[in-house]
C-alpha cells in the first residue's frame, strides 16, 4: 500500500512539473508581444495591388527613392513581412 501511495506522489509531481513547464513556455510566448493582427484576403490583397503600384510609379521615375523606402516599408509592416524596427 505504501508503495501505491509514492508513485501516486511521483506521478503527481511529474504532473506538475510538466504544468509548470508549460505556463512558463506561454509567458515567453505572451512576452514576446502580441502578434500582429491577421489580415483579410482583401485586405493583403489591396496592399500587394498598392505595392505594386508604389513598384510602377518608382520604375517610372514618380516617386524618389526615399518615398518609394518608407511606403514599401510601411506596407511590409501592414503584411507582417517586416516589423517596425526593419528599416
Amino acid at each position: 500500500m505504501a508503495k501505491r501511495g509514492r508513485e501516486a506522489m511521483a506521478k503527481r509531481a511529474r504532473e506538475q512539473a510538466r504544468q509548470q513547464k508549460r505556463e512558463d513556455k506561454q509567458e515567453r510566448i505572451e512576452a514576446r508581444g502580441e502578434p500582429a493582427p491577421k489580415l483579410t484576403p482583401d485586405d493583403e490583397a489591396a496592399l500587394l495591388e498598392e505595392f505594386a503600384r508604389l513598384n510602377d510609379e518608382f520604375a517610372s521615375d514618380l516617386v524618389s527613392q526615399s518615398h518609394f523606402a518608407e511606403e514599401r516599408h510601411r506596407i511590409m509592416v501592414a503584411l507582417g513581412i517586416e516589423t517596425e524596427e526593419d528599416s
